[in-house]
């Protein structure tokens, strides 16, 4: 038997098939040890013959096999698509579709033995006192663990297991994640908007549906039904959140309706977690994976229905190699198990809604709150005026005052700044001086709780500066306020209150959010200070005010995507408050109140935001008019980095040349920011018409091979600095 074989070597000059003889059969998708270049390294079985067209003699042979297919034939394929598509090595999409520490070998199933008495009718002798007590236990208990036993009995243990009194068994054992996670099972009915909205996406000929639905519009709901209808077929499921924070609470719901079938994959879990999540996916016993990005790449086969909820989220564009996005991947699985797609957002992204709005994508509108609940009210206060009646603080009088007339009728709050730490930027008020990181072209921010300064790039700590390192100076001040100060502003104004902080700093651990996330929901804290983790699905009936202290934080970064992120995030954060009975409000602070994207945020008004945006950029010639790409060139070394640039770009200049009708923009330079990771970064920037120049731009740059500097296309990126 010949083994056609990939070695798990992520290189593109041994990105090719080996043949390989093998004694004892395997099949395609099955992980291989094999000897490679004088050592032994891991392979996947790409297919399986009788012939190789090198002479037998020549061929080595495979060591190991596991014992069942890590990959199945929908995996293989969608792997080699991935690889031609954006261009790296098979070996490094293969890896998509398992647990990284499978590949390593560091985890794998977890057993424990237990022992039970085998034959009744054995009495010990009178003398053996262990082995009576060690038998009297085990007629109370029936069984226990192997462990338990010999540390308690001794050598009795084994006396009897010689003598047949006791068995040994060896059983598999669950790693499972979030233990404590239940989930009331209530049967609800859906309205006649939901029923509809299952109805078109079970019916249309379309494979995607965007369901384009307000917050609170029962969305959920409706996912949880085709999953139900997909399970009832026979089928399986993929359900996709963008953070790691809505798993658990998305879990919750799934086992109270499916049980054990849902199983979680994001990178929170331990080595230990995601191989069973994913063990038990791959065999069956599982048939509904929910997670983030990732979990498009669950092993489920015969597919019934895809959901990626929050379809609008940057996070589902993936930044390191193979840079795909989520939804591409999901239509090829669609595509291979002719299965439907649902996309879900209260705030899509404007190029899916406008392939809705052409025909491509079925359209389906949630306008409405269930049981016509209000949509908060949305009071927009100018901060430029609280500076000048003197208020230093990051809550304007309005917010004040609605924050005590919550506390006091004893409901709930979220304010939400979309900044960690205590202080944006660390400055010297003598000389001008401003902390920067060492490793990148960053000001580090200060947080308090540690004293100390951090890179939220790089993740580098460094002390708290005494005096100036420039001019001496202990005139240190903090510009920018944080999630940290902010709570601590809190403190001071209202006592009493309790307050939980959810960001980066506060949910390190697989349970970090869930833990935050529950104790708010059961009601033990007042106000709850978040970035934009807080911003997304949550529903927290008692919220009934919602605070935005720096809207316009993102509305001017120099990305065309700015305005459309603004009004998603406000939109959706301002969808916290009032989901039950008693009316939300939502104070949005700004110091530019006139903004039309915030107007169209304050309304609600998604179409009103949709025509203005889509206008724009048809009159600019940005996405969807247009694709941006960009080549990425980083290295340690700036003079080699800077020569490679010039190699890259010499060779999309002869692209350009020969296709100037399908450019709209082309040039060099560094990127907005130049180092991270001591790393420096330039890029050459482009901006087609549609065409198909996108596949000679990955040759000019993938063509060649580069040392010690990193070189990458992306397309449409997500995060442009």
């Amino acid at each position: 038997m010949i083994c056609e074989v990939i070695v798990d070597v992520a290189h593109s000059e041994v990105d090719k098939i080996f043949d390989y003889a093998c004694d004892f059969p395997v099949e395609a998708g099955v992980r291989v040890t094999v000897p490679f270049a004088g050592r032994t390294v891991t392979g996947f079985v790409m297919r399986v013959k009788d012939m190789s067209d090198f002479p037998a003699e020549k061929l080595k042979k495979i060591y190991r096999a596991d014992d069942f297919p890590a990959l199945n034939a929908e995996c293989l394929s969608l792997a080699k698509k991935i690889a031609e598509r954006y261009r790296c090595p098979l070996a490094l999409t293969l890896r998509l579709f398992l647990p990284a520490e499978m590949r390593t070998g560091k985890v794998s199933e977890r057993y424990k033995s237990y022992i039970k008495i085998a034959d009744e009718s054995y009495v010990p002798p009178l003398r053996a006192a262990a082995q009576l007590a060690l038998l009297s236990y085990l007629s109370e208990k029936g069984e226990e663990e192997a462990p338990v036993l010999r540390s308690r009995f001794g050598g009795a243990v084994t006396a009897l297991l010689k003598k047949g009194a006791l068995s040994e068994e060896k059983r598999q054992v669950l790693r499972d994640p979030y233990k404590k996670l239940g989930g009331e099972r209530r049967e609800r009915v859906l309205t006649p908007a939901q029923q509809k909205a299952v109805d078109t996406v079970t019916e249309t000929e379309k494979t995607v549906t965007l369901l384009h639905g307000v917050t609170g519009s029962g969305k959920t709901e409706i996912y949880l039904t085709l999953i139900a209808s997909a399970l009832e077929a026979g089928r399986t499921a993929i359900f996709l959140v963008p953070e790691i924070s809505l798993t658990p609470q998305m879990l919750s719901q799934l086992r109270a309706r499916f049980g054990g079938h849902a199983a979680i994959l994001h990178s929170g879990l331990s080595a230990g977690e995601r191989f069973d999540e994913w063990n038990r996916l791959r065999e069956g016993s599982a048939r509904i994976a929910i997670g983030a990005r990732s979990a498009v790449f669950a092993p489920l086969e015969n597919i019934g229905v895809i959901v990626i909820d929050e379809e609008h989220d940057g996070s589902y564009s993936s930044e390191t190699s193979p840079r795909y996005t989520t939804f591409e991947i999901a239509r090829l699985r669609a595509k291979y198990n002719r299965c439907k797609i649902v996309l879900g957002s209260a705030t899509p992204a404007v190029e899916t809604y406008r392939r809705a709005m052409e025909g491509e994508f079925e359209l389906v509108r949630l306008p409405d709150r269930i049981n016509a609940r209000p949509m908060p009210e949305v009071e927009i206060v100018d901060m430029r005026r609280e500076v000048r009646r003197g208020n230093p603080s990051p809550f304007s009088a309005a917010l004040r005052e609605k924050l005590q007339n919550t506390l006091d009728s004893g409901n709930q709050a979220i304010l939400f700044l979309n900044r960690r730490g205590y202080a944006q930027t660390v400055i010297c008020r003598d000389c001008g001086y401003v902390a920067k990181c060492e490793h990148c072209d960053v000001s580090l921010t200060y947080h308090s709780e540690e004293d100390c300064l951090k890179c939220h790039y790089c993740g580098a700590r460094y002390k708290m500066l005494p005096a100036c390192p420039s001019c001496g100076g202990r005139h240190i001040g903090y510009v920018g306020t944080g999630t940290q100060k902010v709570v601590q502003e809190l403190k001071k104004l209202y006592p009493a209150s309790r307050i939980l902080r959810m960001d980066v700093d506060t949910t390190s651990g697989k349970e970090g959010h869930y833990e935050i996330l529950s104790r708010f929901s059961r009601r033990e804290a007042d106000i709850l200070v978040g970035t934009q983790m807080v911003a997304k699905g949550h529903d927290f009936p008692s919220v009934t005010l919602v605070g935005i202290l720096d809207a316009d934080m993102s509305l001017h970064f120099p990305d065309y995507r700015s305005g459309e992120r603004t009004f998603q995030l406000v939109t959706q954060v301002a969808g916290r408050s009032g989901r039950a009975e008693a009316q939300g409000k939502v104070v949005l602070q700004t110091y530019d109140p006139e903004n039309y994207i915030l107007r169209f945020a304050a309304k609600y008004d998604y179409e009103g935001f949709y025509e203005h945006e889509i206008a724009m950029r048809a009159a600019t010639a940005f996405p969807p008019f247009a694709k941006i790409v960009r080549v990425m060139v980083s290295g340690e070394d700036e003079r080699e980095t800077v020569e490679i640039l010039k190699e890259v770009y010499g060779r999309l200049q002869q692209v350009y040349a020969a296709h100037l009708e399908k450019f709209l923009f082309f040039n060099r330079m560094h990127a907005p920011v130049k180092r991270i990771q001591n790393k420096y970064r330039y890029q050459v920037l482009m901006r087609l018409v549609e065409g198909d120049v996108l596949k000679e731009i990955y040759s000019a740059v993938y063509d060649e091979k580069y040392k010690n500097v990193l070189v990458y296309v992306e397309e449409n990126p997500s995060n442009l600095s």
